[in-house]
């Protein structure tokens, strides 16, 4: 094998280095100052988005708390319209059982004036009549006609002992 060969391979590796060092400065030259750029580009724009993305997560971390901070003041605000409500609603059932019970005594009263005069109306016929019926008796008994003062004194006298017996 002839590259084997000392003479013969100490020339190859001569010129397999010098063109590593060709290859090696072309390369140099022009192609990593593009392919650095191009990744340091790519390494700023990678930063970029996990600096934009902490930011980010940053500002919905902060919404998230007063989100839930509105929300805590709605719930209570909530709470407190409840509680007023039903104190409302509790006040106007007390109001209203008042009013009703007020209401009740009212007609209650109304009730029994009425039965008061409505009784004294029926006493006061029964008066009426009875002096009418005493009358009629007195002047079947007396068989002759009275006049009005006769017909006053026998009711008066009739009513006074119709008030003087005992009420049953």
């Amino acid at each position: 094998m002839p590259q084997f060969e000392s003479h013969f391979f100490s020339s190859l590796i001569f010129w397999e280095v010098v063109s590593f060092a060709i290859l090696l400065f072309v390369l140099y030259k022009y192609a990593f100052p593009g392919i650095l750029a191009v990744l340091e580009e790519r390494e700023r724009k990678i930063k970029d988005s996990l600096d934009q993305a902490e930011r980010h997560r940053f500002e919905a971390e902060g919404r998230l708390k007063e989100y839930e901070a509105k929300l805590n003041a709605a719930s209570k605000e909530a709470e407190g319209l409840l509680a007023a409500a039903k104190e409302r609603a509790q006040r106007l059932l007390e109001e209203n059982e008042q009013r009703l019970t007020s209401e009740a005594e009212r007609i209650k009263g109304d009730a029994t004036r009425e039965i008061d005069q409505e009784r004294r109306k029926a006493v006061q016929e029964i008066r009426s009549q009875t002096t009418e019926l005493a009358l009629m008796v007195a002047e079947k008994v007396v068989q002759r006609s009275l006049t009005d003062a006769d017909h006053r004194r026998l009711a008066d006298e009739a009513l006074d002992a119709l008030a003087k017996s005992p009420a049953r």
